[in-house]
This record gives C-alpha cells, structure tokens and sequence, in this order.
C-alpha cells in the first residue's frame, strides 16, 4: 500500500500556499549550519531529530535523519561539505537553512544569492528532482539573544535583508518557504528559548520550528 505524506506550509512572507509532499519511507536531508547541527543542545533536541521523532510518533517509519551541518559555516563552506559527503540520494525530504555566517562575517549579499542559489538546486537535486521534497528555513535573528542585544537593531537589518534573498531564491524554485524569524525574536522576553551559549536555539525554540513545519501534515492512503 502507498502512502502519501502532504505538508502544507502557510507563512506570512510568502503570498502563495507552497506544498511539500513526502512518499513512503521518511529519508531525510538537512543541509546547514549551527541551526541545524544544534550547537549548545543534546542531540535529540536538534531540530531535524525531532522533526523526525513527530513523524515517527504520527505513525510514519522514517530513516534516521541525515545531517550536513557544522557550526560556523557560510554557504560556500556547506557547497563543499556537500560535495566532500558520502549522500545516498534520491532524498524525499531536504532541508536548506544557511547564511547567518555569511552576515556575521560581512560576506555580501550578491555572494549569498549565487551561492545560496547553487545549494538550493543542489538540494532539488538530492531530492530527485522533486521540488516537493525541499524547503528552506528562514535564517533566525540572533539580535534578539543575550549575545547579540547590543546590536540588536543592526543584526536584525542584516537578517531581514539576507532572509530577503534567500525567500526570494525560494520561490522562484518554487520551494516551501518557512519562516522561523518571528520566533527567534522572542528570544529576550522568553529566555527559556535561547540555549545556555546565550546564542544559540534552545530546544524549547527548536519544538516550535517543527510545531511550525509539521503544523498542517495531512495523511492520505
């Protein structure tokens, strides 16, 4: 019998509904940077783990998660990892969140795009070429943690203008965009969602992604 997973993902920065559809076995990709490898949390708490672990719980077998991911590392340094890596494709879920170290390190916005491009097309690649299978993260806004509150207002104009490029990006692949920023800007007044790196996400803000991604998964047979 063939099950057909659909994950519909409605987000205010998109003026379209982007629909994102899994088959059968759940055979996850995530593609990033310290957002994604989990920096300052255990490693159930990452992310892409528990994305896994509610699908799982929702009665869907899934693989466990593949992730290519390091803390620190720009777009061009995720290109490379991918290309060094050992995949096993076709994926039938890729995520792609990257670009806060492109903005830390004052790498241009023109670099991102091209690069932030090439992952992209990569990660559709992964997925057999089914850009139903892909999504893109939004990149969180750091200003709003203990770190960096005394440039809040300055990182969170960096963020918005990278986030700016990457939606972009996103939908003219017409890939699923989710937007997590809103939630890392509540960062100062819930603490409890910041890691105890005073930086990082903590595993609370992690859950509230994937409240976020999962939110409207419909299960047909």
């Amino acid at each position: 019998m063939k099950l057909l997973f659909i994950l519909m993902i409605f987000t205010p920065m998109v003026g379209t509904t982007q629909q994102l559809s899994i088959e059968k076995k759940v055979k996850f990709l995530a593609l990033g940077d310290s957002y994604t490898i989990g920096e300052s949390v255990s490693q159930k708490e990452r992310w892409p783990e528990q994305l896994i672990t509610e699908l799982t719980t929702r009665g869907l077998a899934c693989d466990h998660p593949t992730i290519i991911a390091t803390t620190g590392w720009r777009t061009d340094d995720l290109i490379k990892a991918i290309r060094n890596a050992n995949l096993k494709p076709p994926y039938n879920l890729v995520s792609l969140l990257i670009g806060v170290n492109n903005y830390y390190q004052g790498k241009s916005e023109k670099d991102y795009a091209s690069e932030f491009e090439e992952l992209l097309t990569t990660a559709i690649s992964l997925a057999g070429g089914n850009h139903a299978r892909v999504f893109v993260l939004s990149i969180p806004d750091y200003g709003f943690t203990p770190f960096g509150e005394p440039r809040q207002a300055a990182i969170s104009n960096g963020i918005d203008a990278f986030n700016a490029v990457n939606e972009s990006i996103a939908k003219k692949y017409n890939v699923t965009y989710i937007s997590i920023t809103a939630i890392s800007r509540r960062g100062l007044q819930e603490p409890e969602l910041v890691a105890d790196d005073r930086l990082h996400p903590s595993g609370k803000m992690y859950a509230e992604w994937v409240t976020l991604i999962q939110k409207n998964i419909t299960i047909s047979n």
